[in-house]
C-alpha cells in the first residue's frame, strides 16, 4: 500500500493564529486538494494527521470539527480527491497527551488502523512538530513553507532529510516525478 500522511492547517488549507473554529474558516491552500487528487491517481492513499487543541481549549467542539472535516471531504471530492482518514488530538499541550504532535502517538495509531510499517512513508507538514512525530516512526520528512512553514525553515532544526518545498502542490510535482523513478 502507497500512504502519505499531511498535516492539516497550513498544509491543505489556510492556518490562522486564533485557530481554523468554523467551516466558513476553512479555506484551501490553492492547489492542494488538486495535489491530493494527482496523488490518489498515483495510487496513494492520503492520511491527515492533526493537533486540534482548539476542542480542549474549548473554541469549538467535536460537531463543528467535524463540520469542518465534512467540508474538507466535499471540496476534495468536487476535485477527484479523496483523503482516506483523518486523525486528530484534541488534547492541549499541557494535557502532555501521547497523541499530540511532536510525540508519535497519531502516527501509530495511522500504523496500527492500516497495519503498515511507516517506515518510508512520506509526511507534509508546516511545523517542525510535524515532522518529529513523522520522523520517530520512520518517515521521511516534507516541510511546505505556506502556514508556519517559512517561520519553521528559518528557526532550524529540521530532521535530517527533510525537503522543502513552497506548498503541497509543489511537493506532490516532485514527488510523484520521483516516485515514477523509483521501483516499488
Amino acid at each position: 500500500m502507497k500512504l502519505i500522511i499531511l498535516d492539516r492547517d497550513g498544509v491543505i488549507n489556510h492556518d490562522s493564529p486564533d485557530f481554523i473554529k468554523s467551516p466558513a474558516e476553512w479555506i484551501p491552500i490553492p492547489g492542494s486538494l488538486e495535489a491530493i487528487a494527482r496523488l490518489n491517481q498515483a495510487g496513494y492513499r492520503v492520511v491527515v494527521a492533526s493537533n486540534q487543541s482548539g476542542i480542549a481549549r474549548e473554541l469549538f467542539d467535536m460537531p463543528t470539527l467535524n463540520a469542518i472535516h465534512q467540508k474538507l471531504h466535499a471540496s476534495a471530492q468536487l476535485v477527484g480527491a479523496d483523503i482516506d482518514a483523518i486523525f486528530f488530538c484534541p488534547h492541549a499541550a499541557i494535557d502532555n497527551c501521547d497523541c499530540r504532535k511532536p510525540k508519535a502517538g497519531m502516527f501509530e495509531e495511522i500504523s496500527k488502523r492500516f497495519k503498515m510499517n511507516l517506515k518510508g512513508v512520506p509526511t507534509v507538514g508546516d511545523s517542525l512538530r510535524d515532522l518529529q512525530a513523522g520522523f520517530i516512526m520512520g518517515c521521511v520528512p516534507y516541510l511546505v513553507l505556506t502556514g508556519k512553514g517559512e517561520k519553521t525553515q528559518a528557526t532550524g532544526g529540521l530532521p535530517p532529510g527533510t525537503q522543502v518545498f513552497p506548498d503541497l502542490a509543489s511537493m506532490v510535482n516532485a514527488f510523484l516525478k520521483t516516485a515514477v523513478q523509483r521501483p516499488e
